[in-house]
């Protein structure tokens, strides 16, 4: 789940209509676990596994291409446990359409879209992982909240060939090849309220598939409560696949039509 997508950040991923696990009090055994995980108000707006309903918009520089552009993104809370999120990049096409379900244990994403390289080479994306808040379990070193994340992808798409590879044309090095890849991704986002206003981000992962893919990301970044509604963030993100290379810096506003603390 590449950060192309903000895995691959990241999930990205239709996949709002499922079953929801039963979050009934009167039927489950009262835990603290519980207690923290669903309670929403008491999450930092940068939380990963809240369920709440947003719209935003970012611009972006991409120092690989030297191009800018901009996103249009948001998510629909659909109960205290779903969400539907979606993502679309309109310079580029580039669109990450998914769901979230929150459970006690943590919270599973599914996603599915599509991401394009300046050089031609693209590819689908279809993925389900979850972000899991050690919080939870009571760890929380030096005030850090950190969130493992893993999950299973499969993308197809086209590339050029490397120079190492058996049918790359050295006469023709930028021919598109059809290319596929089935496997999985590993990482942690992590994030620190240094400030009641201020929060500091950081996040990395690694994905391994069939047919020799490989990929990684990285990034790290400050996110601004202007209001209880309203934020600004900034984050650098770096990533690379088989399919290609991102180096951006990305500003994004939203706003949060929940109620929040």
């Amino acid at each position: 789940m590449n950060i192309r997508c903000y895995l691959t950040f990241t999930l990205i991923s239709l996949s709002s209509f499922s079953v929801v696990a039963n979050t009934d009090e009167t039927n489950e055994p009262d835990s603290n676990a519980r207690a923290n995980i669903y309670d929403d108000e008491a999450k930092d707006s940068q939380d990963p596994t809240r369920i709440n309903t947003k719209l935003g918009v970012a611009i972006d520089h991409n120092f690989q291409s030297s191009k800018s552009g901009y996103s249009v993104s948001g998510s629909i809370g659909l109960s205290e446990a779903q969400k539907v999120n979606m993502r679309f990049h309109p310079d580029t096409g580039e669109w990450k359409l998914g769901g979230s379900w929150l459970f006690d244990f943590g919270i599973v994403n599914f996603n599915f879209g599509k991401s394009e390289y300046d050089d031609g080479a693209n590819y689908n994306n279809y993925s389900v992982g979850t972000f899991v808040p050690l919080s939870v379990f009571g760890f929380e070193p030096g005030g850090w909240q950190i969130f493992p994340m893993a999950g299973f992808n499969y993308t197809d798409g086209e590339r050029p060939l490397g120079e190492w590879e058996p049918d790359f044309d050295p006469d023709n090095p930028y021919v598109l090849h059809p290319t596929n890849s089935t496997g999985g991704y590993i990482g942690a986002f992590s994030l620190k309220p240094v400030h009641e206003k201020v929060t500091v981000m950081a996040f990395a992962g690694a994905s391994k598939g069939s047919n020799d893919y490989s990929g990684y990301w990285l990034g790290a970044g400050s996110a601004f409560k202007l209001t209880k509604r309203d934020s600004l963030s900034l984050l650098a993100i770096y990533s690379d696949n088989d399919y290609g290379t991102d180096k951006k810096l990305v500003l994004s506003y939203s706003h949060d039509f929940s109620l929040i603390n």
